[in-house]
């Protein structure tokens, strides 16, 4: 049967509007100033992304003669790529006119983010000081007119083009137009804070700082003028691996990691103030072609590196920062593992504390009881207790075990090194499974209690990350639950003899049965709707693009059951559609902290079933990963996730709605105004007053 294309929107189409989202938080005037910068950061790192892997992806399709349309929502790649360029080129213009007004404000609040042209003497004296010091030693210049060949652009890396116009007496150079590339070095911080005078506050950017300072690197030359635009290019960032079989696995992956730095360009974005004949002498050198995405921008690129815009000691600019909460009943002076013996708990980070899980890990490695630990890593902290609590453990005599995802995007070199270090110290290292991703999050160690083995572990919906977790928004589940555990054990013995497929009774795990175990979830609310038994789907999820689970949803719709869903990022299901989707209710999130947890409810029939997991519906985690969805079995638990679902569905500040307009209205009622991370904060707070 011919797929209706039309029964959706687009997948990078629909992941466009979601970085529309984030914009949006970048122009909220509510939001405090630093963070509407920290939020163009995300927008600008997002794209970089975007265009590394899923354009870079539709532009082999297109490059291989094939329309795509199969695997790109019935669209052609070629038309997609246009489509693309033409949405970036609108929000990157949008993107401008947002930090220049933000700049504006700033200077209100006594900031002022000046450029080269306004740098008093004064500062031009500290200014020429730093740039001998710490900025010049640091710089890669090179004089292009000089070198046989151009030479290879890092991804994502900026870079200043200095146009030298040379004096007629010059005879050092044989053209009178000599072009250079100066690298903007990611050792010293973008953002440089100048001294303060009086209660104004000065900031240069280290694009300007150099621009002010050229004289000081081209000085040897008889120049008449000088000028310097940014460019930057990003690459595809696809990894193609060797096929040779006398390599490790780890070898492989590192070469190709490497590979990844000469990948073909996939965007060029340059300052659209450069003259003409500068651009095209770097367009013809560097072998740019149509096809590739040429992106006229501001005069900086990089504004990932807003993420990080310095703190001047004034608060308001900010955020109001919160302390995470302790989780009512678990201790972190005490035995965590006495505790999770006796109950279940749920830790909802960054509500709550993250230390808990450190402290399991911790708990662990020294307890002379626990014999072994298996854990599953998929991103680490630059600087990750989890890594070295693991390898205390084993130089502790534990039997460790580690499946570490290699092929985690854009971590593979850290995962790498990680793996090295825990290989070194004697811990049994699992690299995957062939052809499969491993994004479960999951541990469990066995204990000795009377002679007995003994489980503990945790399941979580994120990664084993502290940084992330200071901003992700995850649910983790400890337990002591002898039967889940067992499942979770059955998925590390997956790892190790794939070629044997488990069964189990109370996880649900990819790739083998959760699509099918969620369509057969959503069946039987079918026909409870059909026999007017209480029904209904609550769905909170990063992305939704898979459409056979999407038409498995419109089905549920047109039967009557109720569906709320809230998804931050993809959404290619179209909701309320008379006839196909008019039951089904889709808003997204975006607020200071990172939505990032999956939650799955099922109504049931009035005994609802609730599931939190690490796979998205799309494809890839339904299909081509290993994934865990734990069930939650206590009572409280379950009634403690609904809370929070039904504190997130009643958003009415933060929430957009999902629509066929594809146009990011937020939701609007005349209820109370609700901001539900606030909410969800204060939730907690009570429940720590309840417990005291």
């Amino acid at each position: 049967m011919t797929k209706n294309y039309d029964h959706y929107i687009n997948r990078e189409l629909s992941w466009l509007q979601f970085n529309a989202r984030v914009l949006q938080e970048a122009e909220d005037e509510s939001v405090p100033l630093a963070e509407r910068l920290r939020f163009l950061g995300i927008f600008s790192n997002n794209l970089d992304e975007f265009f590394k892997v899923r354009y870079a992806t539709i532009k082999r399709i297109d490059l291989a003669g094939k329309t795509g349309k199969s695997e790109l929502g019935g669209t052609r790649a070629k038309d997609l790529l246009d489509q693309i360029t033409q949405i970036v080129i609108a929000q990157q213009a949008e993107s401008l006119e947002i930090i220049s007004t933000i700049q504006n404000e700033l200077r209100a609040h006594g900031v002022y983010v000046i450029n080269e042209s306004e740098i008093t003497e004064t500062q031009s004296e500290y200014i020429k000081d730093f740039f001998i010091q710490k900025v010049r030693p640091a710089l890669m210049t090179i004089i292009l007119n000089e070198v046989h060949e151009f030479p290879v652009l890092k991804d994502s890396a900026a870079y200043l083009v200095v146009k030298m116009i040379m004096k007629k007496e010059d005879t050092v150079f044989s053209s009178k137009e000599v072009y250079s590339l100066i690298e903007i070095p990611k050792s010293i911080e973008r953002f440089v804070v100048l001294p303060q005078e009086g209660n104004k506050h000065f900031i240069i950017l280290l694009d300007d700082l150099i621009r002010h300072c050229l004289h000081y690197i081209f000085n040897i030359f008889n120049y008449e003028s000088l000028q310097a635009h940014m460019i930057k290019i990003t690459r595809d960032a696809e990894l193609d691996i060797d096929s040779d079989l006398s390599k490790s696995f780890l070898e492989k992956l590192s070469e190709s990691v490497k590979d990844r730095r000469i990948g073909d360009p996939v965007r060029f974005v340059y300052d659209k103030q450069i003259d003409e004949e500068t651009l095209d002498f770097l367009l013809k050198k560097m072998g740019i072609e149509d096809t590739d995405s040429i992106i006229p921008g501001g005069r900086y690129h990089n504004r990932r590196d807003y993420m990080n815009f310095p703190d001047v000691g004034i608060k308001h600019l900010f955020y109001e920062k919160h302390q995470p909460l302790p989780v009512p009943g678990l201790v972190l002076q005490g035995s965590v593992l006495e505790k999770i013996a006796k109950k279940d708990y749920l830790l909802y980070a960054p509500y709550q504390s993250f230390a808990y899980l450190i402290k399991f890990l911790r708990e662990a490695a020294l307890d002379p009881k626990v014999k072994s630990i298996k854990i599953t890593i998929y991103r680490l902290a630059e600087i990750s207790n989890i890594a070295s609590s693991i390898i205390n453990a084993k130089k502790n005599g534990k039997d460790v075990t580690v499946q570490i995802e290699l092929q985690a995007r854009f971590d593979e070199e850290a995962n790498i090194s990680y793996a090295e270090q825990m290989q070194y110290e004697g811990v049994k290292v699992i690299f995957g499974v062939p052809g499969l991703k491993v994004h479960c999050k999951a541990c469990v160690i066995d204990r000795i209690e009377k002679g007995k083995v003994v489980r503990y572990g945790f399941v979580s919906t994120g990664n084993f990350n502290e940084s992330t977790a200071k901003v992700y928004t995850d649910y983790t589940l400890f337990t002591s639950n002898q039967k889940i555990l067992k499942e979770v054990n059955k998925v590390f013995d997956f790892f190790q003899v794939n070629y044997k497929v488990k069964k189990y009774r109370h996880l649900i795990v990819s790739p083998h049965y959760t699509r099918n175990a969620i369509y057969a979830l959503i069946q039987t609310e079918i026909e409870n709707a059909k026999k007017g038994n209480p029904n209904g789907i609550q769905l909170k999820l990063n992305s939704l693009s898979d459409y056979a689970m999407i038409d498995k949803l419109y089905e549920a719709s047109k039967a009557g059951v109720k569906i709320k869903m809230i998804i931050r990022g993809i959404c290619c299901l179209i909701p309320g559609i008379e006839g196909m989707s008019e039951n089904i209710e889709v808003i997204s999130i975006v607020d200071k902290f990172l939505e990032h947890p999956r939650l799955y409810i099922f109504e049931n029939g009035g005994m609802p079933k609730y599931y939190i997991s690490s796979a998205d519906f799309m494809s890839r985690n339904l299909d081509t990963r290993v994934e865990i969805a734990c069930p939650i079995y206590d009572k409280d638990i379950q009634q403690e996730l609904q809370d929070t679902f039904d504190i997130c569905w009643k958003d009415n500040v933060k929430a957009r709605v999902i629509s066929k307009k594809q146009d990011n209205a937020y939701k609007k009622n005349n209820l109370p105004k609700v901001r539900s991370q606030v909410e969800t904060y204060d939730y907690y707070l009570k429940k720590l007053d309840i417990n005291l």
